[in-house]
């Protein structure tokens, strides 16, 4: 499993950042309940931390780095 995900990791890493987002975007949507819509709360946290993105102004942390962080928590 492990060598599976490190793949799947590797070439969305690879894909350009806008098909980057696109894959995110569907992973953290899969992460919802069936049938249940965002809450108005979450709606306004995804649109802040966009701005933030879009106008440089938010925090950022390196993506080797997080990636790293998460796997080594999952193992």
């Amino acid at each position: 499993m492990a060598a599976t995900i490190e793949k799947i990791m590797n070439e969305a890493l690879g894909l350009p950042p806008a098909l980057r987002a696109f894959v995110a975007e569907k992973l953290i949507e899969s992460l919802d309940e069936p049938g249940q819509p965002l809450s108005t709360k979450w709606q306004e946290e995804i649109r802040r931390r966009c701005a933030e993105i879009d106008n440089c102004s938010g925090p950022l942390r390196d993506a080797d780095s997080v990636f790293k962080n998460a796997y080594a928590s999952l193992t």
